[in-house]
């Protein structure tokens, strides 16, 4: 057996001044001769939830049976087609967390939080504000965040400072602002555990500079926009002495990361040219105008820092609850109206119009696209013996069914990814009506990733069939 095999540490930067960069995983890293399953080609899963307030527009979304997915997805879900065999649909599932408390109306669209929790939250408008547990994100994070640079990582695609919801009935604004959620040090005779939100970055180089500006001082970075140099420009001749020690398929896969890694520079550099350039635009730059590059440019971010291990757990909070979001797209592509889709919140209250009902079903198929964006990136990454994808969990979700009654049973849930061989795809999961919880659903998931808890939030036990 021929064992010249170059040993790598799988946490390996290359570094210079002002800059760190992580690197994928290449064969270097795993030693020679080592067992595949006690080494790097067997990462951990990793987990990414997504959130968009107002349910979906129903008939759209369901498929008709339960069981193997049909080779036709329904009309929103379609955009999955290519990743149909790690999708898995939830039908029937109840968003009890998300209602209003008994005897009190309109107070269900100011429960984002409750999302990754099951809990209803503290209704307070202070800063006593609490969800009564961390989020699973974080309690997975808890679990497999130890060994990587940033334990976790938040995003989202509106701006919290803007009007996009009036916060009101009693809740503060934090339960709308942030999906993610950490515990702190409470008397062990409080009531509900307290809890304490985590900012989600609305700014791309914010997060690039996270990620891949570990070290960097405010002064480096300042200089090097001012000389549009690349943080990978400092690295040149470490990056040329690391791929001489490489066999070809390693020094490959750097380059392509090393691409990647330059492409999403230069789109950030774009987009910032973009807003200097449009004295009324009010987001800070670097931040893309267009939804579309501003979703896809986070996704791209994340799973680049999935790929590279500088994090294993993500959420992102695709809008706010309330928010008056119109997306525009070329025509035909998404939105049959000149290329416009109705308002978010405004479209969600269809009036049972078949017309309306229609139109609410292309926005939610255009967000379910961006889902499918992601999903085909990991996928397309290879990683230890499949892909990326097949080591990742993907939650998607809402909290309403019919989003014109405010219904809080039916909501759609979509699972995309193996979760590391744990979760097998295209099934579509029925369950009864107003019976399951997603706390059920929540306790599974953690399942997945090592948290074996007793109970999450409303759960009455582990989603069967899962």
């Amino acid at each position: 057996m021929f064992l010249s095999r170059k040993h790598v540490p799988r946490r390996f930067f290359l570094q210079s001044t002002g800059a760190a960069l992580a690197l994928p995983l290449l064969d270097a890293m795993v030693p020679a001769a080592t067992a595949q399953a006690r080494t790097a080609a067997s990462p951990a899963p990793r987990f990414m939830g997504i959130f968009y307030p107002h349910g979906m527009a129903y008939g759209y979304w369901e498929p008709e049976v339960e069981g193997p997915l049909p080779d036709t997805l329904p009309y929103i879900v379609e955009p999955l087609a290519r990743v149909r065999d790690e999708t898995t649909i939830l039908t029937g599932m109840w968003s009890r967390s998300a209602e209003p408390p008994e005897g009190i109306t309109g107070s269900d669209h100011w429960v984002a939080a409750a999302y990754l929790t099951a809990i209803k939250p503290k209704k307070t408008a202070g800063s006593d504000a609490t969800v009564g547990s961390p989020t699973i994100d974080q309690t997975i994070a808890g679990r497999i965040g130890g060994e990587s640079l940033l334990p976790s990582l938040q995003l989202a695609v509106e701006d919290p400072g803007t009007n996009s919801s009036n916060c009101g009935e009693g809740y503060s604004c934090a339960y709308t602002n942030s999906i993610s959620w950490v515990g702190v040090a409470t008397p062990a005779d409080e009531a509900m555990m307290r809890t304490r939100p985590l900012p989600m970055e609305l700014n791309p180089q914010v997060v690039f500079e996270r990620l891949f500006g570990s070290g960097a001082t405010p002064e480096v970075r300042a200089q090097r926009a001012a000389d549009k140099r690349s943080i990978l420009d400092s690295l040149t001749d470490e990056l040329d002495g690391f791929r001489r020690g490489l066999g070809p398929g390693d020094r490959l896969t750097v380059d392509q990361y090393v691409d990647e890694v330059r492409e999403i520079e230069r789109r950030l550099e774009l987009a910032a040219a973009k807003a200097q350039s449009v004295p009324s635009l009010d987001e800070p730059a670097g931040i893309p105008a267009s939804f579309d590059e501003h979703v896809k440019l986070h996704l791209d971010l994340t799973a680049l820092a999935f790929q590279a291990d500088i994090t294993r757990v993500a959420t992102l909070l695709g809008a706010r609850d309330l928010t008056g979001k119109v997306y525009t797209f070329p025509q035909n592509e998404f939105f049959s109206d000149g290329g416009v889709s109705v308002s978010f919140h405004g479209g969600s209250h269809h009036q049972e119009d078949p017309r309306n009902l229609r139109r609410y079903a292309e926005l939610n198929r255009y967000h379910v696209s961006t889902l499918g964006y992601f999903a085909e990136k990991l996928k397309s990454i290879p990683e230890g013996d499949g892909n990326l994808l097949d080591h990742s969990l993907i939650v998607y979700g809402t909290n309403m069914g019919n989003s014109n009654q405010h219904h809080h049973y039916d909501v759609p849930h979509i699972l995309v990814g193996g979760a590391g061989g744990q979760l097998r795809g295209g099934r579509h999961l029925a369950y009864p009506r107003k019976t399951v919880t997603t706390g059920n659903l929540l306790l599974s998931i953690m399942d997945m990733f090592g948290v074996h808890l007793d109970r999450q939030g409303d759960s009455t036990g582990r989603l069967a069939g899962l």
